[in-house]
């Protein structure tokens, strides 16, 4: 599903207006219809309800007042919040508003002077806010007297329903630089928009609906817009369903290079996502010191040891091992827990250059190049990068505030500059494509910041890479599995309670879940 700036939305309903001649009061009138059906089918029946809906000047208001006249001709009483004088409504919302007072139904002028007091008594006895007051054109900060009513209302424990996007949002960045309403559902049309995906957008959107007004699906599914929400839908096609005459090197071949003394768990945990994706062999290879531990851990993954330092990490003379072993795997993934002691670091820089086949980067692995990042624009084979924020503020030498204010944008820019996929991590996990297309994953929850999740998830992308996915679809689907396992557990056990081993044990689940015969 394509995600759109507030631009490229308006240009949707532009084209849809002129050039399929749709009247924008069709699309007004499906708009408000589709918040109706919501709305149905979270109250299961609305004859009787109460709805307070806060209305504003602009096409958002008059979605509102669709909403009204619907809701009201199904049996519920509404109260209709003007924050604006009635003189103010011009086309298509003058329109909606005409029919409105036509019907005899009532306005309350939220604007004059007594209008806070007309919210506290409608907040007294409502069984809902929708709130029409600022759609996607919005930026910057509401005035004082809208602020006192959001502060109301969000003081309240009335549930609220968004028109579009909640009211103080900003749409093209989730920014709410001042009071903001924070809706428990947002409704939202044709396509949703990137303020509603990204944090903290997303967390004021609550659950978002989208909803078809009738655009045309060359408008909405048009190739112009490169970014994407994943979706069930969208990666389940790049599953196959298993040949009968396949054997375990059909699926392909992990080699895990991970681990330190102390630090096997990573590497454990990396190479059981790899076979939990699918992968049919996999080999961990770490420190020699820690491959008897590994060993007696694992059943399903063969362990090879390598030279090491006295630290117990990785040694240089490791390099030669490991391209060896790389000679007979498809996939190579490294970083979980290998440290960074300095002879390790001089490693894995040597490493890079010199690989014949597509790897991912993690972790330390990432630190390793830090201060050194030319080497990612060196690699011969395709590869995926997958830091946390932090990780990727050493990367491109920046704060990771920065790089938290500007997610889509860095993640986009690594990927083209290294030309490889880079996965920035954390909530609503970020990937760029080295042609500038992007991915939002809608999944997961803070439970998953928890020691080892990120070692789970680069075991899994390899295992998925190795069995031919492109890097990109390794990498899309791989997060989107990873955070829908991550939901599972919380789910189960509670978001303070889930570790890292209950995202892995609950993948199989996530997998059934989301392609059925796939998995």
């Amino acid at each position: 599903m394509r995600i759109a700036t507030e631009k490229e939305m308006k240009e949707i309903d532009r084209r849809a207006m002129e050039q399929f001649g749709i009247p924008g009061i069709v699309l007004m009138e499906n708009a408000g219809l589709r918040v109706v059906e919501v709305i149905q089918e979270l109250f299961k029946e609305v004859k009787g309800k109460v709805f307070s809906i806060l209305v504003g000047k602009g096409n958002n208001g008059g979605d509102g007042l669709v909403v009204a006249r619907h809701l009201h001709n199904r049996g519920a009483q509404v109260k209709v919040l003007l924050l604006a004088d009635p003189e103010e409504f011009q086309g298509d919302a003058r329109v909606n508003l005409t029919i409105w007072q036509r019907m005899g139904q009532p306005l309350y002028q939220v604007h004059q002077v007594n209008g806070i007091n007309m919210v506290k008594v409608a907040l007294l006895n409502t069984d809902m806010v929708v709130d029409a007051l600022y759609g996607t054109g919005f930026y910057g900060s509401v005035n004082e007297k809208v602020s006192r009513v959001i502060e109301l209302i969000n003081a309240s424990r009335v549930p609220v329903l968004a028109v579009d996007i909640p009211s103080g949002l900003e749409a093209d960045t989730g920014r709410a630089n001042g009071p903001c309403i924070r809706a428990h559902h947002t409704v939202t049309f044709g396509l949703p928009k990137i303020g509603l995906v990204v944090e903290p957008g997303a967390g004021y959107a609550g659950k978002l609906h989208v909803v078809d007004i009738s655009l045309p699906k060359t408008l909405t599914e048009s190739k112009d817009i490169a970014r994407q929400l994943l979706t069930r839908e969208m990666i389940a096609p790049w599953f196959k369903s298993r040949q009968s005459e396949a054997h375990k090197g059909t699926y392909g071949r992990v080699l895990v290079v991970a681990g330190s003394r102390g630090m096997t768990g990573a590497a454990r945990m990396a190479a059981k996502a790899a076979l939990r994706a699918g992968a049919g062999l996999v080999t961990l290879a770490l420190p020699e010191s820690s491959q008897p531990v590994a060993a007696a851990a694992i059943d399903e993954a063969m362990t090879r040891g390598l030279p090491e330092t006295p630290a117990g990490t990785l040694a240089l003379a490791a390099l030669e091992p490991i391209l060896a072993a790389c000679g007979s795997a498809d996939v190579l993934v490294t970083g979980p827990g290998i440290g960074s002691h300095p002879e390790t670091v001089e490693l894995i820089r040597t490493l890079l250059p010199k690989l014949t086949i597509p790897v991912v980067l993690d972790a330390d692995a990432i630190n390793a190049v830090a201060g050194a990042a030319d080497l990612l624009a060196k690699l011969q084979v395709p590869a995926i990068l997958t830091p946390h924020p932090g990780e990727m503020g050493r990367l491109l030498d920046l704060p990771v505030a920065e790089v938290q204010e500007n997610r889509l944008d860095f993640a986009r820019a690594a990927a083209k500059k290294w030309n490889l996929v880079a996965v920035l991590k954390g909530a609503r996990t970020v990937i760029g494509a080295p042609d500038g297309s992007l991915y939002i994953n809608p999944t997961g929850n803070p439970g998953m910041a928890t020691a080892g999740s990120g070692d789970i998830l680069a075991g899994l992308i390899a295992g998925l890479l190795a069995q031919g996915f492109s890097p990109e679809q390794a990498a899309a689907a791989g997060v989107y599995l990873h955070g829908s396992a991550g939901d599972l557990a919380a789910d189960r056990l509670g978001q303070p309670s889930t570790i890292a081993g209950d995202i892995l044990e609950f993948l199989p689940k996530a997998m059934q879940e989301s392609w059925g015969r796939f998995s």
